[in-house]
């Protein structure tokens, strides 16, 4: 937890080796555990079990929810997406091809069924944080650079199209996991 809190705010961190019980206490205890430690206030315990039983969570486990995204100009998610992808596109080709345009469509008509626009943005939205902040990134690597999209958005830097890399190796509707950008 220091070493994350550390990572957060940009500090050093010490690490104390003589010291690391406290470290290892820094975990969920089991009820055993936790009836140990409090076996001198039982009301406590008591009062632990009435607020779980007044609490009701179900997570569906089974549907991936992403974070809200907000675009500029009242935009949905997907009116943005497509159009911060074809703003990069006319400034990474200047002319659109045909080849360019259906090769875009494709992917564009894939992205949006799966409903990953979203996905999109965020990942376009971190990468251009760390260019501006002068963090650095690589140029991706794995299936995304099979992506025209991810490189219209600067997720990649490797054009596509010449070295004819599929797409669906990337996102592939038969296949509905989530796209690893790498």
């Amino acid at each position: 937890i220091d070493i994350l809190h550390g990572v957060k705010t940009g500090k050093q961190v010490d690490v104390d080796l003589e010291n690391q019980f406290e470290a290892q206490e820094k975990y969920l205890k089991s009820p055993d555990e936790m009836a140990s430690i409090f076996e001198d206030v039982p009301e406590l315990l008591e009062r632990t079990q009435e607020i779980d039983q007044k609490c009701n969570l179900e997570i569906d486990t089974g549907q991936v929810f992403m974070p809200n995204f907000e675009c500029p100009d009242n935009k949905t998610n997907e009116e943005y997406f497509e159009f911060l992808v074809w703003e990069g596109i006319k400034d990474k080709y200047g002319e659109v091809t045909p080849e360019i345009k259906e090769r875009v469509d494709f992917e564009l008509d894939i992205i949006k069924k799966m409903h990953y626009a979203t996905y999109f943005l965020i990942i376009y939205d971190f990468l251009a944080f760390c260019t501006d902040h002068q963090i650095p990134v690589g140029p991706g690597r794995g299936s995304a650079a099979g992506s025209i999209v991810a490189y219209a958005l600067n997720i990649t830097k490797l054009d596509p199209l010449p070295y004819n890399l599929l797409f669906e190796r990337f996102l592939n509707p038969e296949r509905v996991t989530m796209p690893d950008v790498d």
